[in-house]
């Protein structure tokens, strides 16, 4: 059974997401729009953190720095693509 505490972590966190995508749908230039889906990876590497110790389920925490890694990498190469340089 998942904790009081950790429901409302959850819901703060999915609001969080929610302002984060109106920011990609809305957003008037392209960074903005990349700097929305950068925070939604980053919120979505803590729920996977926060689940993850809320259920005592630490894998879940591991595979969380994987895709934080990627994440990273990822915007790099973006932002690199947005720059308008070589790879």
């Amino acid at each position: 059974m998942i904790e009081m505490q950790f429901l409302i972590v959850f819901v703060a966190l999915l609001l969080c997401s929610i302002m984060a995508i109106i920011r990609v749908i809305r957003g008037p230039t392209a960074p903005d729009r990349i700097v929305g889906l950068d925070t939604i990876n980053t919120i979505v590497i803590v729920l996977m953190v926060v689940f993850g110790a809320a259920t005592k389920q630490y894998i879940v925490i591991d595979v969380a720095i994987v895709y934080a890694l990627l994440s990273y990498i990822s915007t790099l190469f973006i932002a690199k693509y947005l720059e308008g340089g070589d790879f």
